[in-house]
């Protein structure tokens, strides 16, 4: 029961984005790109209350897509955030040029799965954006993943919502 107690997110951050209908998923989508608030609930909350599945799937895929494109320029020309990050993590040159060469080797997968992966892929395309990867690879593995993570989380939830709430 406490484990639960810990999974849970609050209230308000659902009612906040549902409130809003397909705007606040639209923006839950986006701000979730780079700040690890999930787009689940309001996506669930939306079919629920008998939303058009495409429109919340355009909502939430061009919502997440744009945040994607804002997290990377917020790495790319963002000197004081790489410096912060650096700091924090307490990067020296040896650690830089080993995630250069991780980038460089499996930067379009991890760009591709970090839309899936909770909390630390939010920061995979800043991460991107500092270490410059290339633009074209980077929109192809972000829009795929995007894609693809709205597909199943729409399809998936409104299984769950036509099963429960029908």
């Amino acid at each position: 029961m406490r484990m639960l107690a810990l999974l849970v997110i609050p209230p308000s951050i659902g009612t906040f984005f549902t409130k809003y209908g397909l705007l606040g998923l639209f923006l839950n989508g986006m701000l979730s790109s780079f700040i690890p608030i999930p787009t689940e609930l309001t996506t669930a909350a939306l079919l629920a209350a008998g939303e058009n599945e495409m429109r919340i799937f355009i909502a939430l895929t061009v919502g997440s897509i744009i945040g994607g494109f804002v997290a990377y320029y917020l790495g790319y020309t963002g000197y004081n955030l790489s410096h912060r990050i650096r700091k924090i993590t307490r990067l020296d040159d040896q650690r830089n040029q080993r995630s250069y060469a991780l980038l460089a080797k499996y930067g379009w997968l991890l760009i591709f799965i970090s839309p899936w992966i909770p909390i630390g892929g939010d920061v995979i395309p800043i991460i991107a954006g500092i270490k410059k990867y290339d633009l074209n690879k980077f929109i192809v593995a972000m829009v795929l993943g995007k894609t693809i993570k709205a597909v199943a989380i729409v399809y998936f939830l409104s299984l769950i919502a036509v099963t429960f709430f029908h």
